[in-house]
Parts: C-alpha cells; structure tokens; sequence
C-alpha cells in the first residue's frame, strides 16, 4: 500500500522540503557571545621542518580549574598532517587549578608545507579552538643521482581480472541444472525396461491369445482342482480375443448372445467360420458356465481337450477374418500416432511439474534460511534493497566538510539567502540525494556564519519541527542524544517518526528522520535522512551512514 505513495515522491518535492527546512534552521540558528574565561589554551610544536616520514611532537596545554571536565581531539583530526600516536595525557595540580599537557606525534609523506588545523578542545562543554598558523615544511629526502642510476618508469601492466567468484556460481547452477535433467531423464523421459506383463500386452491380440493359452496349459489350476479359475481364464482369453480381432463385444455378452453374434457376422460374410467350430465354441462356454456356476467338475482330460479346442478356434477365427482394408490400416496407425502424441504429453507435462516443484521446493527453502521477504524482493525487487546492494560512493560535501558514505553521490543544491538571512549567514552549501523509487532522502548543509560564535541547536530543532508541522506532517515523536562519529567529534542526534504528506494527494505515510548537528565558532553542520518507516532496507541504510559520518572541526 506505501509503495504505491512513496513511488511517486519526486527529487523537486525532496528538495523544496529539505531548502525550506535547513533554511528555517539556519534563520533560527542563535548566537552565543564569546567571553573570555578563566581557561587558557596554548600550543607548541618541537620543530617546524622535519624530511619525509619523520614525525614532529605538537604539545598541547591546558590550564583551568581542577574541577572542569576537559576532552582533548582523538583520532585523525590533523589532517593533512597524520596522527601517528596520541600519549596520555599529563595532569598536574596547583591549589585549585590544573595545568593538563596532551602530545601528539605527527608525520607527513609527502612534502610540502602544511598547516597544522585547529583543534577543538571542550572544556566544561565548551569549545576551545587551538592556533593553526603553524606552518610544517617537509623537505624530500636527497638522492644521489650519480651513484643511483636512474629507470624509466614502467608502463601500466594489464592484470586479469579474477573471474573466481563467477565461476563458483556457474558451477554450481551447472551442477543443478544436472541434478534436475538426470532427475527429468530417470523418471520421466527414460525408456524403461518392459516387464513381462507389459510385453505381453504390447503383443497383436492374436499372438496374445496364443501366447496365454500356452501360459495356461503350463497352470496348475488342473492339479489343484481349481477348475473355476481354469474355466474363468480360458474363456476370459478367448473372449478378450474376439472383442480385439473380430471387433464383437464378447466380453459383457452371455453365452447365447456371444454365439448370435458370431452367427450375424457369419451370415453377413464377415467372418467365414464353420457351423461345427461354433457349435464346439458353444459347447465349451456352456461347459464353463456350469463349471463358474452350478460347481460341475468335468474330468481333467475334457478340460485340457477344451483348451486345445480354443487355441484352434482362436487359429480359424483369425484365419476366417478378412484383410484389413488399407483405410482401416491407416486408422491404426494415426491410433497409434494419438497414442505417441499423448505419452509426450504426459512426458511434458510431468516434466513442468518437476520444474515447477523443484522452483517451489528452491524457493521455500531460501525463505526458511533468509526469510520470505528478503527472496520476494530479491526476485520481485525492492528500490532500497537494490540501493543497499549497489555500488556505494565515499565523499566529502560542503565547508567546513562533512564525510560520509552514500549508495549515490550527492548534488549540489542552489540556494539562496534573504536579505534577513545574509546578516548572519557568511555562506551556505547543501547537498542532497533524494530516491527515485522510494521514500529516502539524505541530505548535508555546512553554514559558515558571519560571526566566530556558537550555534545554537535548540533553536534549530524547533525551527525543523515547525517547518515539518507547517508542510503537514502529523503526530511527530521526537527523541535526541549524544551522537559521537568514529574519530571522537562530538555532536548531537535528533530522530523520530511521524506521518508526512504525499505530494499531490490527502494521504500520509509513516516515515521516521534522524539529524545530525555539528558545529563550533562560526560554523555549522547538518545531516538529515528520512526514510519509510518499517523499511528493513532503509533501515540498514541509515545505520551504515551514520557509521560512516565525519566531520571537521575547524574553518
């Protein structure tokens, strides 16, 4: 039911949505004046000019009161320069105030000159930016040219690409795709050994008959005195053979009836059969109806004698039938074509069950293991999965820049300042991805103020808020905490859910958002996502940017 909403949320709408609201959060953004306080920070470094790959010491100092909470920089905040070791931190005490000495030792690997960024120190949940006119020259290391004979540098070097993980999967479809056609080729479209009761059947009804009298005499119903069974199957072959070879419904009939029939086809000239073979024909059902019926046991020797009897009235009835006319022939042989044509058909059609079933089987168990979600939408697809399993881009947006990781990259946004705005607002760049397919949208903003003092978040928040009431949102929970990114920078995280409008239409869908608020003197920083809510795709989505996010701390 989302889908068909969240669909067709347009890149303009995302963008109209995300200007209006960093905007009205940088119009609110308040300003905290700056004072000087009782904590002095200073700075010094061993040596301005060091050769490639040595490392220089750059000692910071603080002197406050013994009771102030001071959090130093950790992790690569030096850049360009690289962060090779932060020591521990050096504390010593005075009365009522604290002087704490941090050390980092810094390299570089290339050379040049490079300035050492300003690092921010919060003391009592303040920040304090160090001095960063500090100027590193890295000189190259000598190389003795005379001594060293010189190369050319080598041209590229095509490498073959690694075809290994294909591979694995071709094989494995292969090895199914041979598992299923042995399958299909065992069960279905094998030529089966006949067994003796199928070649028997396969047999002209002629030979048949033949064939089973001989069966016959080799019985043991005579010695067993089984003369019923006897007389049921001797009168059983000849009728099955008359009903087969002379077209005549023998099977159902009576004695009397079988007979009138016979005596029909004989005067018809269909069947050239004496008087005396029909009169021992008679004779013969008549002895076996008293045997099937009246319990009458005649003596061994009359019954093999009506054995032989059958076998030459089977032998003058085939020879008394005319020649099949050629247009009965080839009734036979189309009869015979239906057959073959129908086999096939069983043969398709059990092989598309086998198919299918085998599909059912695969899919059934990739739900059991992944879950029946994730196989429907890997099959049917889903836009934030195929998102999640792109190819996703690391990039740096903005300034001061704000790093993170994106399944796109990001665009540029135009903006544009109110007179209102341009008194303290020095600069403002936006960036921003919005999903063609879904209800996804993340965004950065970098704001340089016009004045070196802290922003102030609360009134950002409440700014982003009331910009998502006024475009129509609905029942909007909002939490906030302490967000720390993978280098130590500390900021603040504001996320929720609530019900936002579809453009175009009276429906709203339940979305969630999360912020993220970064900043010092003079700047300010911004991430905003918003997502469906109840999306599992989106969900890892969002989790991996925030695990991605960087930012940096000096103008």
């Amino acid at each position: 039911m989302l889908n068909k909403y969240f669909i067709n949320y347009s890149n303009n709408n995302y963008t109209l949505l995300l200007k209006r609201c960093v905007l009205l959060c940088v119009l609110f953004v308040g300003f905290s004046t700056f004072s000087q306080t009782a904590p002095k920070v200073s700075t010094k470094i061993d040596t301005t000019s060091i050769k490639i790959g040595d490392q220089i010491t750059f000692t910071v100092t603080v002197e406050t009161d013994t009771t102030a909470q001071v959090i130093f920089p950790e992790g690569q905040t030096f850049s360009p320069l690289e962060t090779v070791e932060a020591f521990a931190t050096d504390t010593t005490r005075q009365n009522d105030r604290m002087t704490l000495q941090k050390i980092y030792a810094l390299t570089q690997f290339d050379s040049g000159s490079y300035k050492i960024p300003a690092q921010r120190i919060e003391i009592n949940g303040e920040g304090f930016l160090t001095d960063s006119t500090r100027i590193i020259n890295v000189a190259n290391v000598a190389v003795d040219t005379l001594a060293q004979k010189m190369y050319d540098i080598k041209p590229l070097m095509e490498v073959d690409k690694s075809y290994s993980a294909i591979w694995k999967i071709l094989l494995l479809v292969i090895l199914g795709l041979l598992i299923i056609g042995g399958l299909l080729y065992w069960f279905v479209f094998r030529k089966k050994p006949l067994t003796e009761e199928e070649k028997v059947a396969l047999l002209p009804p002629y030979d048949r008959a033949l064939l089973e009298l001989k069966n016959l005499e080799k019985s043991k119903y005579l010695i067993q005195d089984e003369y019923k069974e006897y007389y049921s199957e001797l009168t059983g072959i000849v009728r099955s053979y008359l009903e087969e070879d002379a077209n005549v419904s023998a099977l159902e009939s009576t004695t009397d009836e079988l007979i009138g029939k016979l005596e029909l086809l004989k005067d018809a000239g269909e069947l050239k059969i004496d008087d005396d073979t029909l009169q021992q024909f008679k004779r013969i059902l008549q002895t076996a109806d008293l045997v099937k019926f009246a319990k009458s046991k005649p003596d061994t020797s009359v019954a093999e004698q009506d054995r032989q009897s059958i076998e030459q009235i089977v032998h003058k009835t085939h020879d008394a039938l005319p020649e099949p006319t050629v247009e009965e022939l080839m009734e036979q042989e189309e009869y015979k074509e239906e057959l073959e044509k129908k086999k096939q058909k069983k043969k398709i059609i059990y092989a598309s069950v086998a198919v299918i079933g085998v599909l059912v089987i695969s899919f059934a168990a990739a739900s059991a293991y992944y879950g029946f979600t994730y196989v429907k939408d890997t099959i049917l697809g889903h836009p934030t999965k195929e998102l999640l399993e792109g190819e996703w881009v690391s990039s740096s947006y903005g300034y001061p820049p704000i790093s993170l990781e994106t399944p796109q990259v990001l665009t540029r946004q135009e903006t544009k300042l109110t007179p209102e705005m341009k008194g303290s607002i020095k600069e403002l760049q936006m960036f921003s991805y919005n999903s063609n397919q879904g209800f996804f949208m993340v965004g950065t903003t970098s704001t340089t103020l016009a004045q070196e003092v802290e922003p102030e978040f609360n009134k950002s928040i409440e700014a982003f808020i009331k910009n998502l009431e006024k475009g129509g949102a609905k029942n909007i929970i909002t939490k906030q905490e302490e967000f720390v990114t993978v280098t130590g920078v500390k900021g603040i995280k504001v996320f929720g859910s609530g019900k936002f409008p579809v453009p175009g239409s009276d429906e709203l869908i339940d979305g969630e958002y999360s912020i993220l608020l970064f900043g010092g003197k003079g700047f300010q920083q911004q991430i905003i996502i918003n997502w469906l809510e109840e999306d599992e795709y989106a969900q890892e989505i969002v989790d991996r940017i925030l695990g991605s996010v960087e930012v940096k701390t000096e103008l």
